[in-house]
């Protein structure tokens, strides 16, 4: 069987985001886990509006060509890994928007994520799952945190390192997650396809 695809969103829209940069290294790790199919999914390339649908994706079918566009892509994959920054202690609008403007794309499928900031993002992660689990994704329970001093070490407003200045720090956590987006990736895929009920 094939390997199971996985998404990195970048969860940022801003000219000046940091998240290329751990969305490239996660890739990375991705790739040399070798278990995946991976590709960097970008919300600045898809110019999404603000949700202005009759209803959720869930009752009623999108009607915006960019949104359309949007669940054609995240429906190729079969979990996701999110780059998250943190705003104001939760995630991006953009990201959130990006979210709402699908449903059935998402269920059934895990939701990891690699976050950034002071605390690594570790709020804006934790309510990164509980829109997850509202969207009937397996939001993981291992996620990868950049915080405090690794984040300066490899922030433009800091150091700006290479990611490899840190990378004892968080591939530790980075292998954690991906063991465990495995599992469930592969699990979740079968059940979505009928080979366990």
């Amino acid at each position: 069987m094939s390997n199971p695809k996985i998404a990195i969103v970048i969860g940022s829209t801003r000219k000046a985001r940091f998240a290329d940069k751990p969305a490239q290294w996660m890739l990375e790790q991705v790739e040399a886990h070798g278990g995946f199919d991976a590709e960097i999914v970008d919300l600045a390339d898809f110019d999404l509006p603000f949700f202005d649908e009759v209803g959720s994706a869930l009752y009623v079918p999108s009607e915006d060509p960019a949104a359309q566009k949007w669940q054609a892509k995240i429906d190729e994959f079969d979990g996701y890994i999110f780059v998250v920054a943190e705003y104001n202690h939760s995630i991006t609008g953009a990201l959130k928007n990006a979210l709402d403007q699908a449903y059935p794309q998402w269920v059934r499928k895990p939701a990891a994520a690699i976050g950034y900031g002071g605390v690594g993002a570790a709020r804006a992660i934790e309510h990164l799952r509980t829109i997850a689990v509202e969207l009937q994704m397996v939001p993981l329970r291992n996620a990868v945190h950049i915080g405090a001093g690794a984040f300066i070490e490899v922030h433009p407003m800091g150091k700006n390192g290479p990611m490899s200045e840190i990378e004892a720090v968080i591939k530790p956590a980075s292998d954690q997650m991906l063991s465990e987006l495995d599992w469930w990736a592969r699990v979740t895929r079968a059940g979505r396809a009928g080979e366990i009920s």
